[in-house]
């Protein structure tokens, strides 16, 4: 089947929207690696449903009046790689969640690593908040859309700032630490205070 497209300009840069038949199947990153996420053919389909509810509900997530996302979504990828992405729905917004929490959810405490490049690998960005997902101690690892989006997001859902006051914010921020090979396609992104006890769920609000 034939993969339909919209791009979209938005504050974290411009985005390309992929649907399979009226299901979303990806979105993309302006400067994405055409390796990291691989698709069909495509064809571009600006009134494709889908992809204007996409666009629709995005519009809402940026100006912070919509904190969960309702689409129908298409997972192309292994039964592993699906498992973690099915994981990054169910974290909170406005909370974080690290590769070895996300690889004991899924029932697979030793895949850590894997979960990693799993979520290097996720399609359906900012829906599938692979953004959400951070080191054990709290700090930042690699992102498909660059790690300064990544903090942009991270301070929207935090309630810290608008999102468009972020994306102009020139100020230095904490100390990044790329993550390992493995995990570098994408993972999440703000140096949150991060407490490991109770299943590291630390909230943005430091909860």
């Amino acid at each position: 089947m034939t993969y339909a497209y919209k791009l979209i300009d938005s504050p974290v840069g411009q985005l390309k929207l992929v649907a399979k038949g009226e299901r979303l199947a990806a979105i993309l990153w302006e400067h994405d690696k055409p390796s990291r996420v691989r698709l069909g053919e495509m064809t571009e389909a600006n009134e494709r449903a889908v992809l204007v509810e996409t666009e629709r509900q995005l519009r809402e997530y940026f100006a912070g009046t919509r904190q969960a996302f309702d689409l129908p979504l298409d997972f192309q990828g292994t039964e592993f790689q699906k498992q973690v992405w099915h994981a990054l729905l169910t974290i909170p917004f406005g909370q974080t969640r690290s590769y070895s929490e996300i690889a004991r959810q899924i029932g697979n405490v030793n895949a850590v690593r894997a979960v990693g490049a799993a979520n290097g690998r996720n399609p359906i960005s900012i829906v599938a908040p692979c953004h959400r997902v951070i080191g054990a101690s709290g700090e930042l690892t690699g992102f498909a859309g660059g790690l300064a989006n990544k903090m942009r997001l991270l301070s929207l859902e935090a309630g810290q700032t608008s999102l468009e006051a972020a994306a102009h914010d020139t100020q230095p921020h904490a100390p990044v630490r790329e993550a390992p090979p493995a995990a570098r396609d994408d993972a999440p992104a703000k140096p949150v205070q991060h407490q490991p006890s109770r299943g590291t769920q630390g909230s943005l609000f430091g909860i």
